[in-house]
Order: structure tokens, then C-alpha cells, then sequence
């Protein structure tokens, strides 16, 4: 491959490779990729890692995960979830969908927020519905107050 000031000029995918590419966002295995893309069943395994392997492909993978869209709000689905998880005392479902939705958002300071106490208050309260009483007192004994 030849270099340009310091970078590399990739060189086009074929029609196999460009089939991998966009299969690979699809699967996200390399093999079933690989074996959407033609190749045969008993290589793909082979092929489906040197694709990976191969710049011009992890670039072109690259750019389909942008042009991707998604007419989902994601937060809001999760959002849902939550609200849904809690209402119905889904305990494991309701922290997941916490997980996510702090992942999502990222850590963002208070500053500037008007927290309701009364809401805050009732939100911990459910939390704690959510836990149980005999995890809530765990938790409690494990506090030094």
C-alpha cells in the first residue's frame, strides 16, 4: 500500500469484501459474516478473521456504524423499561436499566438541578420497595450511622 504524507491509502474493497463489511454490522461475527459474504462454510472462520484483520475493512466497518440510524430513542426506551421494571418489583430488571441509563448519560454533576426533596424522598422510598425488606436491612446494617 502506498503512504501519503504519513498515512496510508487503502485500497477498495471488492464486492465479497464490501458484502463482509456490511454483514459484520449486522452479525457481529466475523464468521457468519464471512459465509453471508460467500465464502465457504468450512473457511469461514479463517477468512472471517483476516477480513477483521485487514484495514481497509475495519475502516469500512467504521463508516457503515455511522451512517447508521436508528429511529429509536434510546434513553426513553430505557426510561420505559425502568419505569416498567419498577412498577411491576422487577428488582435485577429495574438496576440494569439504572446501569444503562447512567452509561448513557454519562456522569453529569447536580450543579444547577432543582431537586424536589419530596420527590427524591419518594424515589428512594420506591427503590426500597423495589429491594425488599430484608435487603433494605441488610443495607442498613452495613451503614455506620
Amino acid at each position: 500500500m502506498a503512504t501519503t504524507e504519513g498515512q496510508r491509502t487503502l485500497m477498495p474493497l471488492n464486492n465479497r469484501q464490501e458484502k463482509f463489511a456490511q454483514s459484520y454490522i449486522l452479525h457481529r461475527n466475523a464468521s457468519e459474516a464471512a459465509r453471508s459474504a460467500g465464502y465457504a462454510s468450512n473457511t469461514a472462520n479463517n477468512q472471517g478473521y483476516r477480513l477483521l484483520q485487514m484495514p481497509e475493512i475495519q475502516e469500512r466497518i467504521e463508516d457503515l456504524e455511522k451512517e447508521l440510524e436508528t429511529d429509536v430513542d434510546v434513553v426513553s426506551e430505557i426510561e420505559n423499561q425502568y419505569t416498567y421494571a419498577k412498577a411491576n418489583g422487577h428488582t435485577n430488571s429495574a438496576i440494569k436499566a439504572l446501569e444503562l441509563l447512567s452509561r448513557v448519560r454519562g456522569n453529569k454533576s447536580d450543579k444547577g438541578l432543582n431537586l424536589d426533596p419530596e420527590k427524591l424522598e419518594q424515589d428512594i422510598i420506591d427503590s426500597l420497595k423495589i429491594l425488599g425488606k430484608n435487603k433494605v436491612m441488610d443495607m442498613v446494617k452495613k451503614c455506620e450511622f
